[in-house]
């Protein structure tokens, strides 16, 4: 019966986080306003979370950016206004994919470079190793691990 319990307590716990979840709703004039609305809200990245677009995040500043592309959106700015904006306001991180320029450069080719270097250098690891053995065993080590052995062997017949 304590199972049982636990599990129902489990569920309410959890079904219970779902009622702190926010549903925003907006009017929007047209559909072209709500089709561009969507389509900024998942092209500006959210500066808390930064791994999510700011549609997904529910994080405030998320919040705070989607309220203001909304009001931005219903003033008929156009999609180069609003996110000149928050470019300007937050700067270029703010986009989800940064235009290649010289600022964005190291952002966008930092992986290769980094891929290349970590390529390049167990390339000459390995070369290393192959051309230059680091293991040696003298003769003494190996008659030693070899009466371990044996004392082993004796020991397990016995």
């Amino acid at each position: 019966m304590s199972r049982t319990r636990s599990l129902f307590l489990v569920v309410g716990l959890l079904c219970s986080t779902l009622a702190f979840a926010r549903v925003e709703v907006h009017e929007f004039d047209t559909p072209e306003q709500e089709a561009r609305y969507s389509k900024l809200i998942k092209e500006l990245r959210c500066l808390v979370c930064q791994n999510q677009n700011i549609a997904d995040s529910n994080a405030e500043l998320a919040v705070d950016l989607r309220r203001k592309t909304y009001e931005m959106v219903r003033q008929d700015k156009s999609e180069d206004e609003i996110t000149g904006y928050m470019v300007e306001r937050y700067g270029k991180f703010v986009q989800y994919d940064p235009p290649l320029d010289l600022e964005t450069v190291l952002l966008w080719s930092g992986p290769f470079l980094i891929l290349l270097i970590g390529v390049t250098l167990l390339i000459r690891t390995i070369q290393r190793r192959r051309s230059n053995p680091t293991v040696t065993v003298d003769a003494d080590r190996l008659k030693a691990a070899a009466a371990l052995l044996e004392t082993e062997r004796d020991t397990r017949k016995s």
